[in-house]
């Protein structure tokens, strides 16, 4: 893979620089500036080299529409905050204000394009389709340095299409990514202990069957952990399951007792009436979940098991809550894993937090960046990295 140092010397030169700048907004209000942040080591970089820099970034999903309330212009306020320079926001993205504002730049300026997806080409997946709307993009520029980790794993013309167009290499945020998720996949100190959560097993199949011959252990929690519960033919209630995931699920504990890996469930679940922050709630173990109720969270005892495992590790993968951490009623499961790994990393251990909604946890329940080893900035992007996927927007770069 190509990398910043590929490019030479890049004074004086417009780079077009993919970002992954989909931010959480309360209004207009950047509630999580982490993916940002994550951005300046590059864009620092590049301001020092002299280098005039043009910044692509999407935010949420306009489907190919102007959406106003999906401007980029809090995120080119809250960059030009951290980077101490001015930011300008072009008005569109590759028509006549991008065009004039890029024209108008001189070393050092850094120039902000509207969200990429408001052009219905940008995620479009017919390559003809992007193609022309890729070689607008890269008309305003002369290299381009992809660094947004959370859209490599999808063909798009911001980041796919355009690499293709330019002299292209990754930026130092992919770098690390790569880097990080290859040391934990593919020689990683042991015990290596994977953490998996969120809603559905079918998420992470692809993860599961990759990670079957290469984890010690699997820690299984999360809304995924009852479709695992009910195919050892326990009651589950109206807690979330995946019923046509049973029979794979069942051949997915065959395996794990095969090749010796060790598969950690939960013994004990906080159950509810209903998915409410405010329902009242109760800690049932778990083969007699009521049959009225519903699984939101792991209980006290698994909290202590799972800790436990994972302090017990060498190497730790996590990805997914334990449970409804939005509501605080049902957040202890997931702090407690994520106290885990933070004692784990001061172990020694090497501990990777996998983008989404495991890293918006992390910062919501108070816990810092530099606690862990490193904290994945793309969800998808990492899961697909830990099934052994190739990723259009890395292999591109090679």
């Amino acid at each position: 893979m190509k990398t910043l140092k590929d490019l030479g010397d890049l004074s004086g030169k417009k780079v077009l620089v993919r970002c992954d700048f989909n931010v959480p907004l309360d209004g207009t209000t950047i509630t999580d500036d982490g993916r940002i942040r994550a951005a300046l080591p590059t864009l620092r970089e590049l301001l020092k080299d002299n280098a005039k820099v043009i910044i692509m970034a999407h935010l949420g999903r306009p489907k190919g529409k102007v959406v106003p309330e999906l401007s980029l212009a809090p995120v080119a306020k809250r960059l030009g905050e951290l980077l101490g320079v001015n930011v300008t926001l072009a008005h569109d993205t590759c028509g006549e204000d991008a065009k004039a504002k890029t024209d108008a730049m001189k070393p050092g300026e850094v120039v902000l394009l509207e969200n990429v997806r408001f052009n219905p080409e940008e995620t479009s997946k017919d390559p003809a389709v992007r193609a022309p709307y890729a070689k607008k993009l890269s008309a305003l520029a002369d290299v381009f340095v992809s660094d947004g980790f959370g859209v490599v794993h999808r063909a798009q013309g911001s980041d796919y299409d355009v690499a293709k167009d330019l002299p292209s290499a990754a930026g130092l945020l992919i770098e690390k990514e790569v880097r990080n998720l290859s040391r934990a996949t593919e020689n990683p100190e042991r015990p290596f202990t994977v953490v998996l959560g969120g809603s559905k097993v079918s998420d992470k199949l692809g993860v599961i069957e990759n990670l079957l011959d290469k984890a010690d252990r699997l820690v299984i929690g999360g809304g995924m952990v009852f479709t695992f519960l009910k195919a050892k033919g326990y009651e589950v209630g109206h807690s979330l399951l995946e019923e046509d995931m049973i029979d794979t699920v069942k051949g997915y504990m065959e395996t794990a007792k095969k090749n010796g890996v060790e598969l950690v469930l939960p013994t004990d679940i906080v159950a509810a009436d209903k998915f409410a922050a405010d329902s009242p709630a109760v800690t049932v173990d778990a083969d007699k979940i009521p049959a009225d109720k519903m699984g939101l969270d792991i209980g006290p005892k698994s909290q202590k098991l799972f800790h436990d495992k994972i302090v017990d590790s060498k190497t730790v993968v996590w990805n997914g809550p334990m449970g409804v951490f939005e509501f605080p009623r049902f957040a202890a499961g997931t702090k407690a894993v994520a106290q885990g790994l933070v004692d784990a990393t001061k172990n020694g251990a090497f501990t990777i937090v996998g983008g989404g909604d495991s890293a918006s946890a992390v910062r919501n329940l108070g816990f810092k960046d530099d606690e862990f080893s490193h904290i994945s900035t793309g969800g998808g992007a990492s899961l697909q990295f830990l099934e052994g996927k190739e990723l259009p927007g890395l292999s591109v770069l090679e």
